[in-house]
């Protein structure tokens, strides 16, 4: 059997598990289709054929919108509540999907846009955790000895899932979302402690959950419970046995301080650390992360030479890269550019800041990366402003007001004020005006 056969023949099953017939299956998804406000289906015998089609040997693909329609289906229990899991129906749905050929990029939305409906609804840890997973966790909160790796697992999963929904939900509601997984964490390593096999899975998680708070901290300008949760995780990554993970650590609590604070010291010092963790350690990735933020402070210091050799054990790193590093997608040669821009922006060419800027800019693509994206075409515009290029600095500018407003991402704002101050000299210029209303109608300021 063919994968795309394999994929039809589990979506049949799901199905029928349900109890499900043609007809029912077809009459649930119209319903769905009116609350969620979609263009009418065809009549159900229509709908019924259709579902007959993607269960068939001939396998044909649901088309966009009647995926989106299954995935709600699936994604609701009998019961009425909604889990999104391992094991549970809607994860076997994308696995469905997958085997019938559908993108990984396509997957990942669907997925995501689940997500977003489960916090719409109210929901949150346990309408992320596989069914038996979220049966369980109640029951090892009570008692450690009920801990199982599924357990573990599915928390690790709901850390991955909020953390996808940076720059796509408020950074409240990812607070919300994510503070059960990590109090879970804190309160099963207390209860005695998990058994030993799962104590090292479990402590990861902990300290990846910190870190994610300590930035969603940041983000909403609460930056003495961002250090605490930051402490929080450096404690904890210091008992495992990964010098990567400490890296890891440090490298996202010297991000926030170096632009909390005008105090650039202290983002200095943990990104030293960071980079004695990672050069003992076996990510590469990290290790090239680590250097490109020890380039970018240097570059800020105006170490033009410490900068320089930076940067280039930043490329080292990148250019041997393992396709077994522990921490994949840690970091790439786009996010490189974006800090050899900053660098030559700071003691360097502002030309070649530019053309930097602007590779690394439109290689950022996915909405994961927008706010990525929004930082370096920011920096792209100051960069014109010190070509003497004010006008197209600020036709950039109101590109990176536009999208900023939907992402509302601390560093992003921090970079469109410091773009906005180097426009002083042209303050009277129509051009400025029209870039301070957009910042008034959109951003409030």
């Amino acid at each position: 059997m063919d994968s795309s056969t394999a994929g039809a023949a589990a979506l049949k099953r799901l199905r029928t598990r349900r109890g499900l017939s043609l007809a029912d299956t077809a009459r649930a998804l119209t319903q769905i289709a009116q609350k969620l406000g979609m263009p009418r289906l065809p009549q159900v015998a229509s709908v019924q054929r259709s579902i007959a089609r993607w269960e068939s040997k001939s396998t044909t693909m649901p088309d966009e919108r009647y995926q989106l329609l299954l995935a709600y289906l699936y994604a609701t229990t009998p019961g009425g509540s909604r889990s999104l899991g391992a094991g549970s129906d809607f994860a076997q749905y994308l696995d469905a999907l997958r085997e019938m050929g559908e993108s990984d990029r396509r997957i990942a939305e669907l997925r995501n846009t689940l997500v977003r409906a489960v916090t719409d609804d109210g929901g949150g840890l346990l309408g992320l955790l596989a069914p038996q997973a979220g049966r369980g966790l109640v029951q090892a909160l009570a008692d450690a000895s009920f801990l199982d790796a599924e357990i573990v697992a599915g928390l690790a999963s709901v850390v991955a899932d909020v953390n996808a929904q940076v720059g796509s939900l408020p950074f409240v509601r990812l607070q919300l979302m994510l503070a059960p997984a990590l109090e879970a964490c804190r309160r099963l390593m207390a209860v005695g402690g998990p058994p030993p096999g799962l104590r090292e899975c479990l402590r990861s998680t902990w300290v990846e959950a910190a870190v994610l708070a300590g930035r969603l901290e940041f983000e909403t300008r609460d930056d003495a419970a961002s250090r605490a949760l930051y402490e929080e995780a450096t404690r904890e990554s210091g008992r495992l046995r990964k010098p990567w993970r400490q890296a890891s650590v440090h490298l996202s609590h010297a991000l926030t301080v170096l632009y909390a604070s005008s105090d650039i010291a202290n983002a200095a010092a943990l990104v030293e650390a960071a980079v004695r963790a990672a050069g003992s350690g076996e990510s590469r990735l990290i290790r090239a992360r680590a250097h490109a933020l020890q380039a970018e402070v240097a570059a800020r210091l105006g170490q033009a030479r410490q900068s320089r050799a930076a940067l280039g054990l930043a490329r080292y790193d990148i250019e041997r890269q393992s396709p077994d590093d522990p921490l994949p997608g840690a970091f790439s040669a786009e996010y490189l550019r974006g800090f050899e821009g900053v660098c030559h922006l700071y003691v360097g060419d502002p030309v070649i800041a530019h053309d930097q800027f602007a590779a690394s800019a439109n290689s950022l693509g996915s909405p994961r990366q927008e706010m990525q994206r929004i930082i370096v075409a920011t920096d792209q515009a100051l960069a014109r402003i010190r070509l003497g290029e004010p006008h197209a600095a600020a036709d950039l500018l109101h590109e990176c007001i536009a999208a900023a407003a939907s992402t509302g991402g601390r560093v992003a704002m921090i970079r469109l004020r410091r773009a906005r101050r180097e426009l002083r000299p042209w303050c009277q210029e129509g051009f400025v005006a029209d870039v301070d209303d957009h910042l008034m109608d959109v951003l409030g300021w």
